[in-house]
């Protein structure tokens, strides 16, 4: 071959090879993109708070009320073993609250563990601002920690919760600024709740009911999902809650954690197991969900 072919055909080779590559480059963008693998231990930012945790946090109250729940029930040593046994999956977020009666137990479970690599969330019931602030410092000796990461106003139902409870707001406002919490939000139980905590600034943390059947929920489930979208767009970080329907899908948790993960608004979710087993067979769902 003279040189003068041999340079053409080379020429025309490398330009069929670009070609060839760059229609190869359109098919695979025409192609539906792999679904996102998630795991329980995926590290989340929770809106615009900068708290990083996980995407997984551990409930501690199933059917959780008068200072008790499936998970105390278990004990200060079984509820804190379970705690523990879930960070060594990689879970890094304890959900807590008065009303379940659990501080005494991540109390004994942060004794193993570097505080500032765990995620911390509590509620308070009070609704006055002399009962928040005295809340907030029985909150902190009872879980032996100097600050709370996100503190929740608990099981609002009002409409006009953002101007009844005003004091309360107050107080966490100024316990954020002295470093005593992290962020501060609400936890709804009325639709009514939760849109007035979607339109609020204050609320940087919103703990919300959603799972595909719509049990225990605020309302039917694309009306809390429009809901959420607004909270998303506003930069709030948002936790879901009763993913599995107070034990309604405990038959359907694939589907649940499906759906939650589908829905592109919660930045986590908190399930409570009461075993480890049944807690690593949590993980390992959330693990092959999508």
């Amino acid at each position: 071959m003279k040189r003068r072919d041999f340079i053409i055909g080379a020429t025309a080779g490398v330009g069929a090879a670009w070609i060839g590559s760059r229609g190869l480059a359109r098919a695979m963008g025409a192609l539906p993109a792999l679904p996102r693998k998630f795991t329980a231990a995926d590290t989340v930012v929770l809106g615009k708070t900068g708290i990083t945790t996980s995407r997984l946090a551990m409930g501690t109250g199933t059917v959780g009320s008068g200072h008790h729940s499936h998970q105390t029930a278990l004990g200060v040593k079984g509820l804190s073993d379970l705690l523990l046994n879930g960070h060594d999956n990689g879970l890094r977020f304890f959900d807590a609250a008065d009303a379940y009666g659990s501080h005494p137990h991540v109390a004994e479970a942060l004794k193993h563990l570097s505080r500032d690599k765990i995620t911390i969330l509590t509620k308070t019931w009070a609704r006055d601002p002399v009962e928040a602030r005295a809340d907030l410092d029985r909150f902190r000796k009872e879980l032996g920690t100097d600050y709370i990461d996100i503190c929740l106003m608990h099981c609002l139902t009002e409409g006009d919760w953002t101007e009844r409870y005003r004091g309360v707001m107050d107080v966490f406002s100024e316990a954020k600024e002295k470093g005593i919490i992290r962020a501060h939000g609400c936890s709804c139980h009325s639709i009514e709740a939760l849109r007035a905590a979607a339109k609020s600034p204050w609320v940087e943390v919103d703990l919300v009911r959603i799972n595909p059947i719509g049990s225990h929920m605020d309302a039917d489930p694309d009306t809390v999902v429009g809901v959420l979208r607004e909270m998303k767009a506003a930069g709030k970080g948002i936790v879901g809650m009763k993913i599995l329907g107070q034990g309604d899908l405990r038959n359907r948790q694939d589907e649940a954690l499906k759906y939650a993960l589908s829905l592109g608004v919660l930045d986590a979710f908190t399930i409570g197991a009461e075993s480890k087993n049944e807690q690593e067979d949590l993980i390992h769902r959330i693990s092959v969900a999508a």
